[in-house]
């Protein structure tokens, strides 16, 4: 039988495979997809077919007998109760038509379908024992699935415990990040240096697969339910509409669901779901359409991968064409050049587009494209503009190819290239970045960033005021320490475009106040290389100066203890008089950086402009240290070393910021969310639920006023 399949046709069939498993890899596991869902599709459906038309082509470990992703590494894997099977999918209205005509010759009887949006997240799994939440699973490979519970219950949208619920409830649905949350993350990754996530169910993905609960919590992530996996005993409903209510009168999040009896009522449902895109504040790429009754979903039952009940209607996502017109490279703080695409102006989702992302040097080279091409845009999740290629038929021979810099397009110095290692094409490239600590641009953006609010907060000196002072004056700003010296050059300052007497006196006020922030928002604000608000934190407390962290050795900063007894014991003799040394060699230091990372945060340390840094703002009475062991005004930290914190409601004295770093200064960990790990929380007026939770769990809870008596030593 194997021999009758033609040698082409295995070749197809295995680069299908191929393909479709570095797919699958690069999107759950990575999350850094390289097709589009529609390609994706496009390429499990040829497979299909093909293995379908030769059945000694078929393999138990082909991508079509694949639901989602392998688990991620890290989670405990549980089997599902019940399969997560996948949904079919048509990106056309002939195939919705028949697909209703099956199941109404497969029913032989009146049916109603159920029309309603598909969100673009990711698909969980949540489990409600006697009324309490006990376990959420990933979709996983569609058998099992990683248990992601402790991520799951920081998210708000999903109740912990439910009312007249029987006693085993499983709740499928779908996970998603808000779209103004996912502008707000890729900015905050942007700043920090690390690559944007594509679109917010990538952004979604990579949360969940964190081990830290806080970054789902953090990152504002969310549950919408939309379908019914176990129920102990059944009877809870008999239909998809009637289940949908009963989770809804549980405090559950769904959709508000369209009911039709044909195939014109379902298509007028889904483009009517097409037409909320713009309007809501999550991804919808698509309208599920389903059976309702529950019996006739059972009769109609499943395949090995999707059910015959269910199928999805993907909407394209909008792609217009344009014309290229130039390439601007852009150098952010730490000196990435990014390529930017400057476009004809072009309506696209609502509003006009006239730059895009090209990603980086490799990917224009692997997709060829030119200025001067007629070129393919799309918004990616429908919010980032990105060009997909160009259209080669309309090439003239007068487009001309992007040439990456040889050299920083701002100061001219060496760039440094960083490969894609994991690509076929070794020559292909991630990143480009200029190597120049002092050039213009980075420091333009590090001026900035620097004096931002989580950073050094000076109030008066924004990104408008940096720019006026170094395009419209003479006024040396070049370095973190100009910033300090500002005091001494008033008539320049008086000069620039509306900065009057009150103005400038409150940005001196906010620069001088700055001096006392710490070592923990210097490093912050320094725009270095994987230090971010947490690691610069984690370093402060870990050393407690500056002069500690330069005195430390590479060693010091990595994320693990030595692993060989000959080093450690080596190490042990060389520090024998060293007691903070020797005691990270019998733990894990908590700075935040990693086995890759740390070398280069070491080396920058001790490169030349960091030591003059350094040196330069301590000069201008820049605070370089940061109190981890005791409290100010003569307080005791003892209250809240090493303690899990949590803050809610409303304070008097303090706002949620200033108390968490004054608190994470002490040696607190200040968390967003109540669990029996918590230690303490501390209530302000209009507590609400996690104060009720930190009762129920017996958690100890202090007011303001008790807070305020610990702070000034009252309590220890």
């Amino acid at each position: 039988m194997s021999d009758r399949v033609p040698q082409n046709v295995r070749d197809e069939a295995q680069t299908l495979r191929d393909t479709l498993r570095r797919a699958d890899i690069a999107y759950y596991q990575d999350a850094k997809p390289f097709l589009t869902d529609r390609e994706y599709d496009e390429r499990m459906r040829r497979l299909q077919g093909l293995e379908e038309q030769h059945p000694a082509l078929q393999d138990p470990n082909s991508p079509t007998a694949r639901v989602g992703g392998a688990p991620s590494e890290g989670f405990e894997t549980v089997t599902h109760s019940i399969p997560m099977l996948s949904i079919d999918n048509t990106y056309n209205e002939d195939e919705v038509r028949q697909w209703v005509e099956r199941c109404r010759k497969a029913i032989e009887s009146e049916i109603t379908f159920v029309v309603d949006p598909k969100v673009d997240g990711v698909a969980l799994s949540l489990r409600y024992e006697q009324g309490a939440l006990v376990r959420a699973l990933t979709r996983g490979d569609g058998a099992r699935g990683d248990d992601i519970t402790a991520n799951v219950r920081v998210m708000r949208s999903v109740p912990l415990t439910i009312e007249n619920a029987p006693e085993v409830l499983e709740v499928r649905g779908e996970a998603y990040i808000p779209t103004d949350e996912f502008v707000r993350i890729n900015e905050a990754r942007e700043a920090n240096d690390d690559d944007p996530f594509m679109n917010p169910r990538n952004a979604t993905t990579g949360t969940l697969k964190m081990l830290d609960p806080s970054a789902t919590r953090e990152r504002g992530v969310r549950f919408i339910a939309h379908g019914r996996s176990t129920l102990e005993p059944e009877g809870f409903a008999t239909s998809h509409t009637g289940f949908v209510q009963r989770l809804e009168q549980m405090g559950f999040h769904t959709h508000a669901l369209r009911t039709a009896t044909d195939e014109p009522g379902v298509m007028a449902h889904v483009r009517e779901v097409q037409g909320l895109i713009p309007r809501v504040t999550y991804a919808i790429d698509g309208a599920v359409i389903r059976v309702d009754d529950f019996a006739q979903q059972d009769g109609l039952g499943v395949r090995s991968k999707s059910p015959r009940w269910l199928i999805a209607y993907k909407y394209p996502a909008e792609r217009k064409t344009t014309q290229l017109t130039d390439v601007e490279h852009q150098v952010g703080k730490t000196g990435k050049i990014t390529p930017r695409a400057i476009m004809a102006p072009v309506l696209l989702a609502g509003t006009t587009v006239r730059h895009a992302s090209l990603h980086n040097y490799g990917q224009i080279r692997s997709r060829d494209i030119r200025i001067g091409d007629t070129v393919t845009v799309e918004k990616a999740g429908e919010i980032i503009p990105q060009v997909l290629g160009p259209v080669a038929s309309a090439r003239s021979g007068s487009e001309r190819a992007i040439v990456p810099p040889g050299v920083c397009p701002v100061c001219e110095a060496p760039v440094e290239i960083e490969p894609a290692e994991a690509q076929a094409d070794p020559s292909l490239e991630t990143v480009r970045r200029c190597v120049n600590p002092e050039c213009p641009a980075q420091v333009r953006e590090k001026l900035i960033w620097f004096c931002g609010r989580r950073q050094m907060d000076i109030d008066g000196l924004g990104e408008k005021t940096i720019l006026q002072i170094l395009d419209d004056s003479d006024i040396p700003l070049r370095h973190f320490a100009d910033i300090f010296t500002l005091k001494d050059h008033t008539d320049a300052l008086l000069k620039l475009d509306r900065m009057g007497e009150k103005k400038l006196e409150n940005m001196l006020e906010g620069i001088e106040n700055a001096k006392g922030r710490g070592l923990a928002r210097v490093l912050a604000g320094m725009g270095i290389r994987h230090v971010g608000e947490s690691t610069a934190k984690a370093l402060a407390r870990e050393f407690g100066s500056i002069d500690a962290l330069l005195d430390a050795q590479e060693w010091e900063l990595r994320p693990r203890t030595i692993t060989t007894k000959a080093k450690a014991a080596e190490l042990r003799k060389m520090h024998a008089d060293d007691s903070v040394r020797l005691s990270r060699l019998d733990r894990q230091p908590e700075t935040g950086l990693g086995a890759t990372t740390a070398p280069i945060f070491y080396a920058y340390l001790h490169s030349a402009p960091a030591k003059r840094t350094f040196k330069d703002l301590r000069a201008q009475g820049v605070k370089l240290t940061e109190e981890t062991a005791s409290a100010p005004a003569g307080g005791s930290s003892g209250a809240f070393e090493g303690k899990t914190v949590v803050i809610t409601g409303t304070l008097e004295h303090f706002t949620r910021d200033e108390l968490k770093d004054l608190l994470e200064s002490m040696g607190a960990k200040v968390s967003g969310s109540v669990s029996k790990n918590t230690d303490l929380l501390i209530a302000g007026e209009k507590a609400g639920s996690k104060l009720a939770k930190a009762r129920e769990l017996g958690v100890e809870t202090w007011d303001e006023d008790r807070l305020r008596g610990a702070l000034d030593g009252s309590v220890g």
